[in-house]
């Protein structure tokens, strides 16, 4: 698939690139896609829940009467889960929601994400994206040029660019990450990709290795 190379104006260049038919072509695999976004949602977990047992409870153990002859239920001390201030039966406890998932896997989610969103014309490739300095406006301006102000959008650099993340990150609906981080979460979630042209062969490397 050829897909036209727009600059920073947005407008449309004389130069056109292939998307590899390996990675932006495949038969998307749903069920690869559901495992990977799981397990992304499932990391983001602190897992840190937590509430008292019986046994973790400030009080005496003392048994607070006798066992026979009150005519209520028999019961032990304070501490007891049905009493008021008791502790708790089967609380919450830390716990990692995580799972290990093929790394096979992730990288068939991700291209079948790539595919989705080819074959629905949501990528664009961009010619070159570097920033002096950190400049909200500048990046708002390129917005505005490729007509994409009120859409989600993920842009994906070849390479770390301190100036083009600070530009970006007070803009709502933007995100920026560099190709070798990419997730199929961040994919799905964006409703336009805006690739880097130099972040195409960083895509089919790690997706094709």
């Amino acid at each position: 698939m050829e897909v036209a190379v727009y600059n920073t104006s947005g407008k449309a260049t004389s130069k056109k690139v292939t998307l590899d038919g390996e990675v932006f072509g495949i038969e998307p695999n749903d069920h690869a896609i559901y495992l990977d976004v799981k397990q992304y949602l499932a990391q983001q977990r602190q897992g840190t829940h937590k509430s008292k047992e019986r046994a973790e409870i400030t009080g005496s153990t003392r048994k607070i009467k006798k066992q026979k002859g009150t005519g209520t239920a028999r019961a032990g001390s304070i501490k007891n889960p049905l009493f008021k201030g008791g502790g708790r039966v089967f609380g919450p406890r830390p716990k990692d929601y995580g799972f290990k998932l093929n790394k096979k896997v992730k990288r068939l989610a991700r291209m079948s994400a790539l595919t989705h969103k080819a074959k629905s014309d949501s990528i664009t490739i961009l010619e070159g994206l570097k920033m002096d300095t950190p400049k909200t406006k500048e990046f708002v301006g390129l917005l505005n040029n490729l007509k994409i102000t009120s859409e989600r959008t993920l842009f994906i650099l070849g390479a770390q660019d301190t100036n083009v993340y600070m530009s970006s990150r007070n803009i709502p609906r933007t995100q920026v990450v560099t190709a070798d981080s990419v997730s199929t979460y961040d994919i799905l979630k964006a409703k336009k990709l805006i690739i880097a042209e130099d972040a195409l062969e960083v895509i089919n490397n790690i997706l094709k290795s």
